[in-house]
């Protein structure tokens, strides 16, 4: 699967933005046959299960120039490549605290020449500074999210909706969310795209 599908859902990307995008498999495939971040299963599925899956926050959520968006347990650089790809007028920090991940992320962003990602090989809960957003991709229930990141969240809003954490999870999320204690807005993925994939998938958005 190659990246029209992107295309499909996002027909109004940039030359730059496509050039980037279409990049993404090569890339990839070059870095995880040294250092393994994806599975060979998922790798032939990339821009369906990473890219496309990433970008369903962009249905969700425009940040503005400027934004501050912090990317907690990136892994190999999702959701925050596809975003930092959607809106190279934002700023994006990604962290990881295993080393070998973080050093894929710096390589794909260096070689895609995307200068508004700084890759942190680091916890999220001793990150320094404040963000507008959080986003995450299934990294960890929710409670545990929170106590990590919600302190460096400020208050406002950098995009079309109010500061505030946004998370890719799947299944019957009710009793996390209850447990997180917070507002939460859920956002089914399969009313955005029609692949069988994501008829489980959900973004659940906690504004600050």
């Amino acid at each position: 699967m190659d990246a029209d599908i992107i295309y499909r859902y996002f027909p109004g990307l940039g030359p730059l933005q496509r050039e980037r995008f279409e990049a993404l498999a090569q890339l990839y495939s070059e870095w995880n046959a040294r250092i393994n971040v994806i599975s060979r299963k998922d790798g032939q599925q990339l821009y369906l299960r990473h890219v496309l899956h990433s970008l369903a926050l962009v249905k969700v959520v425009a940040f503005s120039a400027g934004a501050r968006i912090l990317d907690v347990g990136t892994g190999g650089g999702f959701p925050g490549i596809p975003l930092a790809i959607m809106f190279p007028e934002a700023q994006f920090t990604l962290v990881d605290s295993i080393g070998k991940k973080i050093k894929v992320v710096e390589g794909i962003t260096g070689q895609l020449g995307l200068d508004n990602v700084q890759a942190v090989n680091t916890r999220a809960e001793v990150v320094p500074g404040k963000f507008d957003y959080v986003v995450s991709r299934a990294v960890t229930a929710l409670p545990y999210l929170i106590g990590w990141v919600w302190n460096k969240i400020e208050k406002g809003q950098a995009g079309s909706l109010p500061n505030g954490m946004f998370c890719l999870k799947g299944g019957d999320l009710g009793e996390e969310i209850a447990a997180a204690g917070k507002k939460a807005e859920v956002y089914e993925i399969g009313n955005f795209f029609g692949e069988e994939f994501f008829e489980t998938k959900k973004v659940i958005y906690l504004p600050r």
